[in-house]
């Protein structure tokens, strides 16, 4: 539309006027928060009735947990309780003699490329450690990497483990010299030191073992044995998600069309408290899929980008995997590398979305998974579904005043201003039935250089 010059008469009503008498078309409300959600798609739900157990097969623990440590400016020193996450000092509660193994340890703060000092036990404070063991043919190859809280060898372990530094790195030495020393102090240490673990006989994954004969000829005695079960089995209580809504009753009574506006409001709500469901289901520090994986079950990344090389080191940790979980720009940062080595991931299609895939699992984008301030993320991957012994999502149906499965919402009545109020409220939770059924590459660099 052209504007009058100054003088000029218009000739016909300017479409700014047309307006005020036309009928707009609109949209429903828009949000920009709404995500695809794939946990919660994928995820198959088990109704409980306010608790879930999980009840395993009696595992022997062993220490295999991680150190924690102090530092005080440039100093880093071993919290002395931790010790105790050593195999070999699990168990041992003598504060005095753990006091004086932990002021024995020597800090050492290397560059990327340095071997680790040797020593009998190598706590790694700070940074990423590559063990090396001794290969078939000479030289040495990569056994495994280690990060913040991990340890290289025990107090009774024979040899001295070899390592060299991936990235700048603080270390913390104890030598067998001076865990001689404070063993031929402390006869507490020493009997703890040459007793047997305590666990009896177990297989492969710790569990207690199930005495079993076979290839056997003629009328042998054959083994007694039962299956021992854990005595205090893992129990998930279900979470609770919920908001009032209030919408002013002149609201609902005059502005309800072309559009319900309570039903509006509803849906964004809604929208929002699936939205909460799903973060909590990845970062909840008591159920959430991060912070429930296995310590044997946490790898780190060789370099820093998700290479293929981690990703099949997380695929061969577990006898099935359905999908892999990594926010987005950790997916472009794993495509990165491939194309980097001239490899194509493989295309999936999940409820009718093509997503990227490694050796046939797919890779789910997630914006839930934080990135830290240094650029740093983590990659789930999970086998899904109680036929699997998988990871499962729990919830509870059959509400009073259901909306959407699990999700009610129930009328609170009308205030003194006039004010229309409604409960929303969803339960939820996960559970991860045996340990390889999650995994998590910790350390992602998902930065673009």
């Amino acid at each position: 539309m052209t504007t009058p010059r100054p003088g000029e008469s218009r000739l016909a009503l300017s479409t700014a006027a047309a307006r005020r008498l036309a009928t707009t078309t609109k949209t429903v409300p828009q949000m920009r928060e709404i995500t695809p959600r794939h946990l919660l798609r994928v995820l198959p739900w088990t109704e409980v009735n306010g608790v879930f157990r999980v009840n395993r097969r009696l595992t022997f623990t062993r220490g295999d947990g991680r150190v924690s440590f102090t530092s005080t400016g440039a100093q880093v020193d071993v919290i002395p309780a931790e010790l105790c996450e050593l195999p070999s000092l699990r168990g041992y509660d003598d504060a005095a003699v753990l006091d004086a193994l932990a002021r024995r340890f020597v800090q050492h703060e290397l560059d990327a490329g340095q071997p680790v000092p040797p020593g009998q036990v190598v706590l790694v404070a700070h940074g990423k450690v590559a063990r090396t063991v001794a290969g078939e043919y000479g030289g040495h190859r990569l056994f495994e990497v280690l990060a913040d809280g991990d340890h290289l060898g025990d107090l009774t372990a024979s040899g001295e483990p070899t390592a060299v530094t991936l990235t700048p790195s603080i270390v913390l030495v104890l030598s067998r010299a001076d865990l001689d020393e404070v063993a031929g102090r402390s006869a507490t240490l020493r009997d703890h030191l040459s007793r047997p673990a305590p666990a009896g006989p177990r297989n492969k994954y710790g569990e207690a073992e199930i005495a079993l004969a076979s290839g056997h000829q003629g009328e042998p005695t054959l083994p007694g044995t039962f299956v021992d079960y854990e005595l205090a089995p893992r129990e998930y209580e279900l979470s609770v998600a919920q908001t009032i809504l209030r919408v002013h009753s002149r609201v609902a009574d005059l502005y309800n069309e072309p559009m319900n506006q309570t039903e509006q409001q509803l849906r964004l709500t809604i929208e929002a408290l699936r939205e909460r469901q799903e973060h909590e289901l990845v970062n909840n520090r008591d159920f959430g899929l991060l912070h429930n994986a296995d310590l044997k079950q946490r790898i780190h990344t060789r370099s820093g980008p998700p290479t293929p090389d981690d990703l099949d080191e997380l695929l061969c940790r577990r006898r099935s995997s359905h999908y892999f979980l990594a926010h987005p720009l950790a997916i472009a940062a794993f495509g990165r590398q491939c194309t980097r080595r001239r490899l194509y991931p493989d295309v999936a299609d999940v409820d009718g979305a093509r997503v990227m895939a490694w050796r046939g699992v797919p890779i789910l984008p997630c914006d839930k998974i934080p990135i830290t301030a240094g650029g740093l993320s983590s990659i789930i991957v999970m086998r899904t579904g109680a036929d699997k012994q998988g990871v499962i999502g729990l919830r509870r149906t059959g509400l009073v005043d259901e909306h959407e499965p699990g999700l009610s919402v129930r009328f609170m009545g009308v205030d003194e201003k006039a004010v229309i109020s409604y409960l929303l409220t969803t339960y939820y939770s996960a559970a991860v039935l045996v340990p390889d059924a999650l995994g998590v590459l910790e350390n992602v660099e998902v930065d673009a250089a």
